[in-house]
């Protein structure tokens, strides 16, 4: 049997998805595949390398600091968020909180990661092979939320958040080969995505970047749908849907110490029911 994970993001909600994944660590808990879509990217990577705590830290504490996120950076830069500095200056070998980049490569577990071309509308999919020690372009460029920030370059090609194109990639991670799959949500199992709260970025992105323009405006749709077929997956014993079952209020930037504390210690509850998922697998 090939388990997977799927981690889809959903910026600061997604310290839900980091408890899940520190519980995994802690009960020694591993998977062949993972995906990782915007801050699933990064929460995948401490995953991966092996750093329970490390996504902790970056949410509670550095998602507070103005050189990371703040109307500052939009001014200067256009960028609310700082992707640099968050998977650059913080996360490189010499930065404060370093990345164990070899421990992701020597792990043998497949490791993509989903942004979206913003000038095709397509998902691309890095491998962990394509990323290099102290350079992380891939997960900024799922990181990066259009509006909120200006398009990623990685080789002359700008990217924005994996979300648009492929948000919930549990068939990918069947096409890869998994039998089985672990889908990490940010909000409640019965949320559906609102066409009309994506009409403004639509409208921002139609004159630069069409294609993404329409992705973005058919992103709910795409959500929605892929959110059904995982649902019907789970009935069928092939996903476990591990998901909040409230979110009180949060937004993408939402930060709120409180709040992201309680959603960290709900993904470590909810992560319980992994062990028992994966061990129905293994005797199926």
């Amino acid at each position: 049997m090939k388990t997977g994970i799927v981690d889809v993001g959903g910026g600061m909600r997604d310290i839900y998805g980091a408890g899940v994944l520190d519980c995994c660590l802690a009960h020694g808990i591993s998977f062949d595949l993972g995906i990782g879509v915007s801050a699933g990217s990064a929460n995948l990577s401490s995953f991966f390398a092996g750093q329970k705590g490390r996504n902790y830290q970056f949410y509670i504490e550095y998602a507070f600091r103005k050189a990371y996120i703040s109307a500052g950076n939009w001014l200067k830069t256009r960028n609310y968020v700082n992707l640099d500095y968050g998977y650059g200056t913080l996360s490189n070998s010499d930065g404060e909180y370093p990345l164990d980049f070899p421990a992701i490569l020597s792990n043998p577990a497949e490791f993509q990661i989903v942004a979206t071309n913003a000038v095709t509308g397509r998902p691309r999919y890095f491998d962990k092979t394509e990323m290099k020690q102290d350079d992380y372009g891939a997960v900024k460029a799922s990181s990066c939320v259009p509006v909120a920030n200006t398009a990623y370059l990685i080789d002359g090609i700008p990217y924005f958040d994996g979300g648009l194109s492929d948000p919930i990639p549990v068939q990918r991670a069947l096409d890869l080969g998994c039998d089985r799959v672990v889908l990490i949500l940010t909000r409640p199992k019965d949320f559906r995505r609102d066409p009309e709260k994506d009409r403004f970025a639509a409208r921002v992105l139609r004159r630069k970047y069409p294609n993404a323009a329409r992705v973005m405006s058919e992103r709910a749709h795409t959500y929605n749908t892929e959110l059904d077929a995982a649902m019907a997956l789970e009935q069928q014993g092939k996903v476990l849907i591990v998901a909040p079952d409230e979110i009180e209020g949060m937004k993408t930037l939402t930060r709120d110490k409180e709040v992201m504390n309680r959603l960290y210690q709900k993904g470590i509850r909810d992560a319980h029911r992994i062990e028992a998922f994966l061990s129905d697998e293994l005797q199926a």
